[in-house]
């Protein structure tokens, strides 16, 4: 069962906080609306209040430029329609019929939200409410309503905390700053009174006042409470605010520019944790980053300011931990935890919103980090042409890109290259010019999956070594109704047994599964190559696997072994199961035949060593036996070619999330190797070729340029010639590759011209120290950590001090 998370978590935030076009994501710049005056200069609240303002209108722009243009009549047509909708019968008990009743927390929740988009077509000019008495009137009654009926300071919390403490006072007070030339002074004592009622600092838990609030939940109480300091013109709650950034009430502990060591927030390896132990800088990253930042651009060169020396901790985390996990504006969904089952968050929408996030940093951030950035940015929005990141933003996002767009001083920066291995939050990228591959793990540091509150139902298999492949030519991949539509129980990497499963996270609160393994991650070599492993012990099964992955240039090596199962079940390792659209038929070629492309297509293919297909890439199978599972190790590959139609809602029941009943219609391919029923010690082999051709696929089969010289329950190894690298994850002492361990790690070594290069990681974080002994001769050490100590000679020995080190990679460079 999952592990719940200390008290009722799980905001269903993110959609609520960007609904529609209108986003809470900030721009830094400040301009008139339709109702702005000019601010006093000698009140240090009011140039502040229309910067506020500014960052939910986009303050000046051209309504004539075509992309304005669009964004408006978007923004228009959703406020319109809510406008059109509301109840403004005087018994009413709800402002909208598909939000009733309005005491009902997430229904008062988005009901907020939604009043936030009226209010912000109202002042902006271009839209058909623009400056509107009758919509102002109405708006100000719906206030009126929401809190005489819903959320008021009598009520006590009930349901999801987050709707209390997050999601209503933050569109409530979003609304207040647009209407506050409108608000009678009574009224928007009440509001703000409500407000300091259920988010009086960004520091605790309202509900639960021993429980301290950290990463994104505290940058986003840190906005509210600034906000609520504007309006009420109250200095000792703006300082509160800016202070509960850096948490001076705690002397730092939750400081959100600090890096972390366990729990909640960005650690110095790039991870980003929240929830204690899910993997979710797409999210609630993504959120701290947009929220900090804003209260940083809105408190600038007031006597607010933030000034903590820290805040580079913040701006290094776009390129440490963003960057990353970004690819051509995709958010990667490997780190956005139970937003996958989201049906109007698909990857390219949270990636815009990291994207626009990263903008509005750069605004307020030294010339080094923002130069850099908007050249990311930039080369991100030209490349996804797929998802035209100008027309998935609003007018305060879309300004500042335009900008950075029209600049030709910008350059547009390429795809970043290389092999990131998160050790803090079990995750690994591996990125190549055309490609990336990122796997998924977990262990008992690291949730399998988080669910709760109806989101994220059959996300069982997603942190079991779930390998997403991003192709630059195939950006809608797990962005257009991937989630909706795949067999749950065969994704891409995964080693799973066959089991019905039942939905997860159905009921209130949210919980996150973690296995009880201990080894899940590896080694990163010159920043270029990388291997990882991760040990399989299923839920709920007697699957127990042993898993490796080594990341080259344009390979990466699959491995599996000691696969052990006692239930009765078949045993199945996922090699691929791609989303071909609604229509797609790529060509796939089994060792140089055609296979039929009809759905509904499946066949064994005994003895295959090779397949390719059309758009995606090639696979290799070395040395698979020609005869069938037979639980005793024998393995056979299979095909699969299916149509498969699913819905949202059968993923996600969510109050505010919940899918459309709609059914979605996709193809697949799926290749899979069939391990038999409760099969002992079964292993597999396959190589991804990503972006190869049939015909580079045949000769990769053919030359073996990568030999697998291990592959059991010692050790799982392969070395790579023509780059002179030995890679191997030792789940006990043993010998594989020339290399001899004393204890469980990971190693990589590279032999060229300059010398040796190694790396050696302990994914496990069992050992002490740990003895290497090496194949080939050493006669100095150029450089090493700290952590490392060599022996030359014929045989050298290496010895890495891994206690500590959480994971990491330890190097070394000899002669």
């Amino acid at each position: 069962m999952p592990t719940p998370l200390p008290g009722p978590t799980g905001p269903r935030r993110r959609t609520l906080l960007a609904a529609g076009a209108v986003s809470a994501l900030v721009p830094v710049a400040t301009g008139g609306t339709a109702w702005a005056a000019q601010a006093n200069e000698a009140d240090s609240y009011d140039p502040l209040l229309v910067r506020a303002a500014a960052q939910l209108t986009g303050g000046a722009f051209d309504a004539a430029d075509p992309d304005f243009a669009a964004a408006l009549k978007v923004l228009d047509t959703q406020a319109s329609g809510w406008w059109k909708d509301l109840d403004r019968s005087a018994g009413r008990t709800a402002l909208w019929t598909d939000l009733s009743p309005a005491k009902d927390p997430g229904n008062f929740g988005q009901s907020y939200t939604r009043l936030r988009t009226i209010a912000t077509a109202w002042a902006t000019p271009g839209t058909s409410l623009s400056d509107s008495a009758e919509a102002a009137d109405t708006l100000l009654e719906a206030l009126r309503f929401l809190h005489a009926d819903a959320y008021n300071p009598g009520r006590p919390e009930s349901g999801n905390w987050w709707f209390w403490e997050i999601g209503a006072p933050r569109a409530l007070m979003d609304t207040c700053v647009l209407l506050r030339g409108k608000i009678p002074a009574a009224d928007l004592a009440k509001y703000v009174s409500t407000v300091a009622k259920f988010c009086p600092d960004p520091d605790r838990r309202t509900n639960a006042p021993t429980l301290s609030e950290t990463g994104a939940n505290r940058a986003d109480k840190a906005v509210i409470v600034a906000l609520r300091g504007l309006l009420a013109r109250d200095s000792t709650t703006l300082a509160l605010a800016r202070d509960g950034l850096s948490d001076v009430r705690d002397k730092g502990k939750n400081s959100l520019f600090t890096y972390v060591t366990s729990g909640d927030g960005f650690y110095e390896d790039g991870s980003f944790v929240q929830h204690g132990s899910v993997a979710y800088t797409g999210t609630y990253g993504s959120v701290l980053l947009g929220s900090a930042g804003q209260l940083i651009a809105l408190l600038a060169d007031s006597e607010w300011a933030v000034t903590d020396p820290k805040t580079s901790v913040l701006y290094e985390a776009v390129d440490r931990t963003f960057s990353p996990v970004v690819f051509d504006g995709l958010m990667m969904d490997a780190v956005r935890g139970r937003a996958t089952s989201r049906e109007k968050a698909p990857d390219h929408k949270d990636g815009a919103a990291a994207l626009t996030n990263i903008l509005q940093l750069a605004g307020g951030a030294p010339a080094a980090y923002a130069e850099r950035w908007r050249a990311l940015a930039k080369g991100w929005i030209r490349r996804n042409t797929s998802h035209p990141y100008l027309s998935l933003v609003g007018v305060p996002a879309l300004a500042r890109a335009k900008t950075v767009l029209d600049d030709p001083a910008v350059p547009a920066t390429d795809r970043l290259t290389g092999h990131f291995a998160f050790a803090d939050m079990d995750r690994v990228v591996h990125r190549r010019p055309g490609w990336a591959l990122t796997l998924s793990l977990s262990s008992k540091r690291i949730a399998a999956y988080e669910a709760g509150n109806g989101e994220n139902l059959h996300g069982w298999y997603t942190g079991d070594g779930m390998a997403y492949l991003y192709d630059g030519d195939d950006l809608g991949q797990f962005g257009d109704g991937f989630w909706a539509t795949v067999d749950p129980y065969r994704l891409p990497g995964t080693t799973v047994d066959t089991r019905e499963r039942a939905d997860i996270g159905s009921g209130g609160g949210t919980g996150t599964y973690r296995p009880k393994n201990a080894v899940a991650g590896g080694a990163v070599l010159d920043g270029r190559f990388g291997a990882a492993a991760m040990e399989l012990l299923a839920d709920g099964s007697t699957l127990r696997a042993r898993k490796a992955w080594f990341s080259l240039d344009n390979a990466v090596v699959a491995l599996g072994a000691d696969i052990t199962a006692s239930d009765g079940r078949s045993i199945e390792t996922v090699v691929e199961n791609r989303n071909l659209y609604e229509d797609g038929a790529p060509r796939l070629t089994v060792d140089g035949r055609r296979q039929p492309s009809r759905s509904g297509w499946s066949a064994p293919l005994p003895g295959a060593r090779w397949a390719h297909l059309e758009g995606t890439g090639g696979y290799v199978f070395p040395d698979l036996p020609a005869q069938p599972s037979d639980g005793r190790g024998g393995t056979r590959l299979r095909a699969l070619r299916e149509e498969r139609t699913g819905t949202w809602r059968a993923i996600n029941t969510g109050a505010d999330t919940g899918g459309s009943t709609t059914p979605v219609t996709r193809r697949y391919l799926t290749l899979w190797l069939d391990h038999g029923v409760s099969p002992a010690a079964s292993s597999y082999a396959y190589v991804l070729l990503p972006g190869a051709s049939a015909t580079a696929t045949a000769v990769w089969s053919h030359s073996r340029p990568v030999r697998i010289v291990a592959n059991d329950a010692t050790a799982q190894a392969v070395e790579a010639r023509r780059h002179g690298l030995l890679a191997a994850h030792f789940w006990q002492p043993g010998s594989a590759a020339g290399i001899k361990a004393s204890g469980p790690c990971t190693v990589i070594a590279r032999r060229g011209g300059d010398g040796i290069s190694l790396a050696v990681a302990d994914p496990g974080r069992t050992g002490t120290t740990v003895s290497l002994e090496l194949p080939f001769p050493v006669r100095e050490v150029v450089r090493a950590d700290d952590t490392v100590t060599v022996t030359p000679g014929r045989r050298p020995v290496v010895t890495v001090r891994v206690e500590g080190s959480r994971g990491h990679t330890h190097t070394a460079h000899l002669r």
